[in-house]
């Protein structure tokens, strides 16, 4: 049994931020955050897709230009949003270097850069390789208020917190999930491939059993038969990425309404309770504070990140408070 997407932390708890989403049937991948992405191959950066980013803080950006590199001559477009000011960022960045070799002639890659405040998306600016990536101003997408990118299968929410500049936290919602037994694809001699979203689309549509889906390689195969032995309908995953907050009444308010019930809060815990101070001064969470705000939310899992570099590598005990806070009845 497959899940429509896969996240992980590209790094170590006390690395980088990052979190990949690999979408399994797909070909594609997302990003929340852009540090250090060493870890992760030229193929999965090359099968990215969006990218949205928490803020413009080095940790959070510096693998920008690796992902442009391997980007920049493949047509493949790429989409990046951020909070206020990002699109001016990223046409700074752009601006440093120069693109006197690319033309009209050169491989049709375009970059488009979302702007999100907190409720919509505000601003939007496209940058193609074939106008040496001269900004374009392009109109805002409509969508719903908190959303920052809907598709048929799922939507992904926004919120804006507080770290002394905002820092947008985000939530995937699955529409509907259908699960894949590949046992099943395997008895009945059905490759994986872009059929399967053709079919979970015709399930969610609740097209007839009698309505055939094409499959490379093979003969048409009933929906029916499909809906009776390859899928199983579940409820929709939902998973949120919240870092680099102050611990306020408001960001707590925020972060729990965009994660509340969800099957996994990936969030950060750079300190220590007893280090809440240095946490108030740098505007994070501490290890307790992301405990109580996953046990408030009624998440299934909660997942710690961005352990600050003052603990080294004794950061059991901030999986630990983590993990009590958590857990308290």
């Amino acid at each position: 049994m497959s899940l429509l997407v896969q996240p992980r932390l590209i790094n170590v708890p006390s690395g980088d931020p990052g979190l990949y989403l690999d979408f399994q049937f797909g070909r594609r991948a997302m990003l929340f955050d852009l540090g250090d992405t060493s870890t992760l191959s030229a193929r999965e950066l090359i099968r990215v897709s969006h990218v949205f980013v928490s803020h413009a803080h080095m940790d959070h950006i510096a693998g920008f230009e690796r992902l442009l590199r391997l980007r920049l001559h493949r047509p493949l477009p790429l989409t990046l949003l951020g909070p206020p000011g990002f699109a001016d960022q990223m046409q700074s960045r752009l601006g440093g270097y120069s693109w006197n070799l690319l033309c009209e002639t050169s491989v049709d890659f375009r970059m488009t850069v979302q702007v999100f405040d907190g409720a919509q998306i505000v601003e939007v600016a496209e940058f193609a390789a074939r106008e040496q990536f001269a900004r374009r101003d392009l109109a805002v997408p409509e969508l719903p208020r908190g959303a920052v990118c809907s598709e048929a299968e799922f939507e992904i929410s926004a919120a804006a917190l507080d770290h002394g500049i905002p820092s947008l936290a985000f939530a995937f919602r699955q529409r509907q999930r259908f699960n894949v037994w590949r046992s099943a694809l395997d008895t009945l001699g059905l490759p994986v491939g872009h059929w399967i979203d053709e079919a979970k689309q015709a399930l969610r549509d609740e097209l007839p059993d009698d309505h055939m889906i094409a499959v490379p390689g093979t003969e048409p195969v009933p929906l029916g038969l499909l809906r009776a032995q390859v899928f199983e309908r579940k409820p929709g995953q939902h998973f949120a990425y919240v870092t680099d907050a102050a611990d306020t009444s408001a960001n707590r308010a925020r972060i729990i309404a965009l994660a509340r019930g969800a099957d996994q809060l990936f969030i950060e815990a750079p300190f220590l309770h007893a280090d809440k101070d240095v946490a108030q001064a740098t505007r994070h969470l501490t290890a307790r504070a992301a405990g109580e705000i996953a046990h408030i939310a009624g998440v299934r899992r909660v997942t710690p990140f961005h352990y600050s570099a003052r603990y080294g590598a004794d950061v059991a005990k901030l999986a630990n408070e983590v993990s009590a806070a958590f857990n308290c009845k």
